[in-house]
């Protein structure tokens, strides 16, 4: 690889418009560009020298599902399937709120979601356990074929300039999520010394152990919640229903669920189960922050049952 192809890919993690979308074809791996991935994973193994405190784990808490929230109803609810309505100051704050998970930013997560439904029961589905438990993991996202958005699936999405620039740039908004965690735990060293944390150990567990988990949760529902669980509805693909992915994602394991009505704002489509991303959707409704959540439709609840749920 020759110097300005390392240059290229040092200038990608910084900004996206340097990669172009006829320059990614190959389902190989991008080891250059996934070198930040693979840190954050090592960067992990810090909680060894930073050790632990009882504020570190529970900002590590808040911190997972605060932003797991901001995935789950923002950017997959709210950008990839319009499943309910809010103002564009609100679009673009839960738009930065969902960057700071490291999944990219808003409308390239929508892109990606988008050509998921339409191709998820064709051999072209972007990440199929039909190719193999890592692949429909990680490795669809590590390759160079889906690192572009293709803009013709989220025209709705480019036309503002706000989300346009965050989706440019997405990678700064962690970076300064990681220096404001950081900083947290600086202040409170200084301040509540009796709490026994500090800088390190807050960025360590409040961001790097934080967003790795977070990640691999919300890669679950591209995996395991298409291989492990129950099928209610014939959707022609291998989506499955699973209670512990539910609870491990604010409600995104309902998957079989979803993609029966994929633009429901409710994934628990019955009371038993429990889907809290739409419980707090349904709370920002009542405060005006958010309207039109999108139901189920009575007629899609029983239509297309498979086996004992048929009767």
């Amino acid at each position: 690889m020759s110097l300005q192809n390392v240059l290229n890919k040092v200038l990608a993690w910084f900004d996206n418009s340097n990669v172009k979308l006829e320059d990614n074809i190959s389902e190989a791996i991008d080891w250059m560009r996934v070198i930040p991935f693979i840190l954050m994973h090592l960067l992990c193994l810090l909680v060894f020298v930073v050790g632990i405190s009882p504020i570190a784990l529970w900002v590590a808490l808040a911190s997972y599902l605060i932003r797991m929230f901001a995935i789950t109803a923002f950017y997959h609810r709210y950008f990839s399937h319009k499943a309910f309505k809010t103002s564009r100051i609100a679009q673009f704050f839960f738009g930065v709120l969902g960057a700071t998970a490291t999944q990219r930013g808003p409308i390239c997560w929508a892109s990606l979601h988008r050509r998921h439904h339409i191709y998820s029961a064709k051999d072209k589905a972007i990440h199929s356990p039909k190719h193999g438990f890592l692949w429909s993991h990680v490795g669809w996202f590590l390759c160079l074929k889906n690192f572009t958005t293709h803009e013709h699936c989220v025209r709705d999405l480019v036309k503002f300039p706000e989300l346009v620039l965050l989706d440019r740039f997405d990678v700064f908004v962690p970076i300064l999520y990681g220096i404001s965690i950081f900083y947290f735990g600086y202040y409170l060293e200084n301040v509540y010394p009796e709490l026994q944390t500090n800088g390190l150990q807050m960025l360590v567990w409040g961001y790097f152990v934080s967003t790795v988990v977070l990640i691999h949760c919300t890669l679950f529902v591209n995996s395991l919640a298409h291989i492990l669980g129950s099928q209610r509805y014939d959707t022609g693909d291998d989506s499955r229903n699973n209670g512990f992915i539910a609870l491990l994602t604010m409600g995104e394991g309902w998957h079989n669920n979803h993609h029966h009505c994929p633009v429901s704002a409710r994934q628990g489509f019955f009371w038993w189960e429990i889907d809290m991303s739409y419980y707090l959707l349904k709370l920002m409704s009542y405060l005006g922050i958010i309207w039109e959540l999108r139901p189920v439709p009575s007629e899609r609840l029983y239509s297309n049952l498979i086996g004992k749920d048929a009767k």
